[in-house]
């Protein structure tokens, strides 16, 4: 257990929203929430309801870090999604899980190595990955839930899946800088089993890894930004895979038929 202040301060900076954000959001002045991270102002039981619904977590797993979200294996399920009143229990159909497994594989063994891929680099490339394939194929590759923040899009199921891939040995984490910047980088104890790819599936992401690889976190994060499934959502809120029919030219990646 840790103070539930700290907590708080923990979460709402893990997906990227700021003091004043999650101020306007609880009906508060920001120097409150100043106050209540700090652990010099209580949190009221009609607050920790409202935290725990801005967070998609339950009360118990805001006040417990060991409630966190845990993936759950559902072959009956055709997609991710987050089930209401269960906190923040993700629902992952086992041949999605190891879709995202390959993926992350291919990725890792492609340009994990290259120095600028940290796990906010990894985060943009998948989530560019997943509603590129959508705009081109109108079907899911992955269909990870991706969130949005001030640093970008935020794949939801990441961490979880990633602590289960390094507990079998798939890949390792390596804490390190780049340049001043502390950062969390990847690298594949194995080689991707195609099997699980299709081509046109292989097609995009060596598309996606050929334009965005090179960029750095603040530039690919930067780049994000100007995508329009990212510009249309609530901050905090999940983004819908629907929006890449509204994409800009610069980032659609699929001819369309104007002719009427």
């Amino acid at each position: 257990m840790i103070p539930l202040g700290q907590r708080i301060k923990q979460v709402r900076g893990s997906i990227g929203l700021s003091q004043q954000a999650l101020a306007e959001k609880l009906g508060l002045s920001r120097p409150s929430i100043s106050l209540i991270e700090n652990g010099e102002r209580k949190v009221s039981a009609a607050e920790l309801e409202k935290l725990a619904a801005i967070f998609n977590l339950s009360a118990d797993a805001l006040l417990d870090p060991g409630k966190e979200p845990k993936v759950i294996i559902r072959e009956s399920r055709a997609t991710y999604g987050i089930e209401p009143a269960s906190g923040m229990r993700i629902s992952v159909p086992q041949k999605n899980l190891q879709k995202f497994k390959e993926v992350l594989i291919y990725i890792l063994n492609k340009v994990g190595a290259k120095p600028n891929i940290g796990e906010t680099v990894i985060y943009k490339l998948l989530y560019f990955i997943d509603f590129d394939y959508y705009e081109r194929y109108e079907e899911q590759l992955i269909g990870a839930t991706y969130l949005k923040n001030k640093f970008g899009p935020t794949p939801l199921e990441f961490r979880i899946i990633v602590d289960k891939m390094m507990a079998k040995g798939e890949i390792i984490e390596i804490k390190d800088k780049y340049f001043e910047y502390p950062r969390r980088k990847y690298l594949p104890l194995r080689k991707p089993d195609l099997g699980i790819l299709k081509g046109n599936e292989v097609e995009v992401i060596d598309d996606v890894l050929d334009r965005l690889s090179d960029m750095n976190a603040r530039q690919i994060s930067d780049y994000s930004h100007n995508d329009v499934p990212w510009l249309t959502t609530e901050e905090g809120k999940t983004i819908a895979y629907e929006a890449v029919f509204y994409r800009t030219p610069a980032y659609s990646v699929r001819e369309y038929d104007d002719a009427v």
